[in-house]
């Protein structure tokens, strides 16, 4: 078995982010993305589960993942 060498150089960024207080890491961790009629409410309610699920299914593009599988 080798014995592998890394370049100090690899390790920079790690260094940099170790130094970094815990909430800046947390706040660089969530990214906000816009989804589709999701977003365009406040909020939105509804009576009964099927009544969710036949709005998600009429209004929601399939790639976010709402749909019925």
């Amino acid at each position: 078995m080798s014995i592998v060498e890394h370049d100090p150089a690899d390790w920079e960024d790690f260094d940099a982010a170790a130094k970094r207080p815990i909430e800046q890491h947390i706040r660089n961790s969530f990214i906000k993305t816009y989804k589709p009629v999701l977003d365009d409410a406040e909020y939105r309610s509804f009576d009964t589960m099927e009544e969710y699920r036949q709005w998600c299914k009429d209004n929601l593009p399939d790639w976010l993942g709402y749909s019925r599988t």
